[in-house]
């Protein structure tokens, strides 16, 4: 067994001459390099090798962290013991409201929309009953459609035609009788859009 061992030990011996060896060819040639002035060695920490104590200081680091948080949270939590208990949350009383819901009236408003011009409108889409949206490919002029929307009695009714001219058009839409918004454009193709 001592002949196995020695046998081992006997190339390590060689590697750990050789290593020496290295170490001082690169020395020489730092002399070399640097006009005779020999160069500084950074310490292990700098070379980014790690140190002895660098794990050891880390797990020094996390119990110390650990052990300040624990004596914080004894101090700061109140404490609660047979003869007195914890304190209750003190939540300060919020008077109660009863809010009574408000009450929205609901009327029907009566829109008319109104497209004159040329002999015809192309692409017409207008805000029908109940919010929908009307669409006609070609209507003859004049044309008019009316609609009943129901809508709050404080709010105005959204009303809205869009539609494209083959010449002259002229668009109205007309709420409760009253003319809330008017439009036109003149030539071959172009949109037209009327909203109140």
């Amino acid at each position: 067994m001592g002949a196995i061992f020695a046998v081992w030990l006997t190339p390590c011996n060689g590697l750990a001459k050789n290593q020496t060896s290295h170490s001082r060819e690169v020395r020489s040639r730092r002399e070399d390099l640097s006009m005779g002035v020999p160069g500084a060695t950074r310490p292990a920490a700098a070379r980014g090798e790690s140190g002895r104590l660098r794990p050891f200081g880390s797990v020094v680091v996390v119990v110390g962290v650990i052990a300040v948080a624990v004596t914080v949270a004894w101090y700061v939590m109140p404490k609660a013991t047979p003869d007195r208990p914890a304190p209750a949350a003190s939540v300060p009383s919020v008077p109660s409201v009863t809010v009574e819901p408000a009450i929205v009236r609901e009327v029907t408003r009566t829109v008319v929309y109104e497209l004159t011009g040329g002999d015809v409108a192309h692409n017409l889409t207008y805000v029908a009953t109940g919010g929908d949206l009307e669409q006609q490919a070609e209507v003859r002029l004049p044309w008019s459609v009316t609609v009943r929307r129901k809508a709050p009695s404080e709010q105005p009714v959204f009303s809205s035609l869009v539609a494209q001219s083959a010449g002259a058009l002229l668009c109205r839409i007309r709420v409760d009788g009253h003319v809330v918004a008017e439009k036109s454009v003149a030539g071959e193709g172009r949109q037209l859009s009327c909203s109140a």
